[in-house]
């Protein structure tokens, strides 16, 4: 007798779950700089087919901070997601936003080739066209180079 499989239904970008992010407070109000990598950071793409990337998370706190568990959750709810890359980071970038509201966040995603293609994508909250104020200026002197696993 054989077995049926069943196929579970597609998750999108819709069903990507922000509730899961949790804020803790800030510890202190110095100025300092978090840097996070999610160096196997993993989704579905639009042909529902594995895509890799590696992310840079940039954070500059005000009243709260990441809690690092939480956002490991986050992110590995994202494996089971179909979305193209361009619609996922800014996802990620407006949840990140909304929990957190830092003074400053900075998200890179540089995904692995695709039919021999790399991409770079790269929002900053210090744009003005993101409605920063240009404030700290060092993205535009950030050496546009990338190194890509083949």
């Amino acid at each position: 007798m054989a077995t049926e499989t069943v196929k579970e239904p597609v998750k999108t970008y819709k069903d990507i779950d922000s509730k899961l992010l949790v804020a803790i407070p800030n510890p202190t109000r110095q100025a300092y700089e978090i840097k996070i990598k999610i160096p196997e950071f993993t989704f579905l793409g639009v042909k529902e087919q594995p895509d890799f990337a590696v992310i840079y998370l940039t954070f500059y706190p005000k009243d709260k901070i990441i809690e690092l568990k939480s956002f490991k959750h986050y992110v590995f709810q994202l494996r089971n997601i179909v979305v193209s890359y361009e619609r996922l980071i800014n996802i990620i970038y407006d949840d990140l936003l909304k929990v957190y509201d830092p003074e400053r966040l900075r998200l890179v995603m540089i995904c692995n080739p695709r039919g021999g293609i790399s991409s770079k994508l790269t929002i900053d909250s210090d744009w003005k066209s993101r409605g920063g104020q240009e404030k700290f200026n060092d993205w535009q002197s950030i050496e546009d180079e990338w190194s890509v696993s083949m």
